[in-house]
């Protein structure tokens, strides 16, 4: 069976609806994006890292229970696990505040045995950060000689934008690494100060990668190859909060490329009607995310899906 392996952080989300605390739910981009495979079935590990505390181990139980491995979780004593506080606003999108306390020593984990065609997620700052970039560059490097795909969502988020040209080559660097790159308008706007797909795609993407993605809250999804440049409409719903939602566009973007069969090797030349499949799986795995407090699909979706 096919591994999917997640690199990235992990916390817990505290979140708040009127000034008030309505749920707490272990999250981190690729985190809940793997959450969701874990509930839907496929054989996933994830690398992080969180404290030897209470929380920590809220999150290391929850990673269990949702079928996660957690081999390649470091827990560490000389810090305390990371927080966030997510204030959801009158469209319940999220306004986040961070609470983090890293020890000087990270990362210090065994990498999962990664084969060919398992696929890698990756994303956010966490793979930017200079403080792990060089166990980041080691991992993607083993990854990427073991013939695994490697998906890469940008999730840059606005408190990052004014060192923006400082991580700049951290960007260039993972896309080189990357099969699939997957991006809000926001987040284009945030790196490179444009939002327009089919421009970023031949200034900023294509050159490092053929294969993108583009989303855009509640609206569209483009995807762009170098074969075709395709738009897909996204039906509007009553959210209850929008936190996960492009995390779980990404978990669904895997789901199915493992169940279409997909391997690195086709992906330069993958057929319309395949993605079409694909897309759609992200598309339904973000829709139901946004249905409840929790930051992954339910286990009520993963066993219908």
């Amino acid at each position: 069976m096919r591994k999917i392996v997640g690199i990235g952080e992990t916390i817990l989300d505290i979140i708040f609806k009127n000034g008030q605390p309505r749920a707490a739910v272990p999250g981190g981009s690729v985190f809940n994006g793997i959450v969701s495979l874990g509930r839907m079935g496929e054989n996933v590990a994830m690398i992080t890292e969180t404290g030897n505390d209470k929380v920590g181990d809220i999150i290391v139980d929850f990673m269990k229970a949702n079928h996660v491995s957690t081999e390649a979780v470091c827990r560490f004593n000389n810090g305390r696990s990371a927080l966030s506080l997510a204030w959801l606003d009158d469209n319940n999108d999220a306004d986040y505040q961070f609470y983090k306390d890293y020890p000087k020593a990270r990362l210090e984990v065994e990498w999962p045995v990664i084969d060919a065609d398992d696929i890698v997620m990756m994303g956010s700052y966490f793979v930017l950060n200079p403080v792990l970039r060089d166990k980041v560059l080691e991992f993607l490097t083993y990854a990427q000689e073991r013939g695994a795909i490697i998906y890469y969502d940008f999730n840059f988020r606005k408190s990052h934008k004014d060192d923006a040209l400082k991580l700049y080559a951290g960007i260039l660097e993972n896309m080189e690494f990357a099969d699939i790159v997957r991006g809000s308008e926001e987040d284009f706007d945030n790196m490179f100060g444009k939002t327009d797909p089919d421009k970023i795609y031949k200034s900023e993407v294509e050159f490092y990668c053929k294969n993108m993605l583009c989303t855009s809250g509640g609206g569209n999804v483009r995807l762009i190859t170098k074969n075709f440049n395709k738009s897909y409409d996204v039906e509007k719903i009553e959210t209850v909060s929008t936190i996960g939602a492009g995390d779980n566009f990404n978990a669904g973007v895997v789901f199915g490329l493992i169940h279409q069969g997909v391997l690195k090797s086709d992906l330069d030349n993958l057929d319309e009607a395949t993605w079409d499949k694909i897309v759609r799986c992200g598309i339904d795995f973000a829709a139901e995310v946004c249905t409840s407090f929790n930051n992954s699909v339910s286990m009520d979706f993963a066993s219908k899906y």
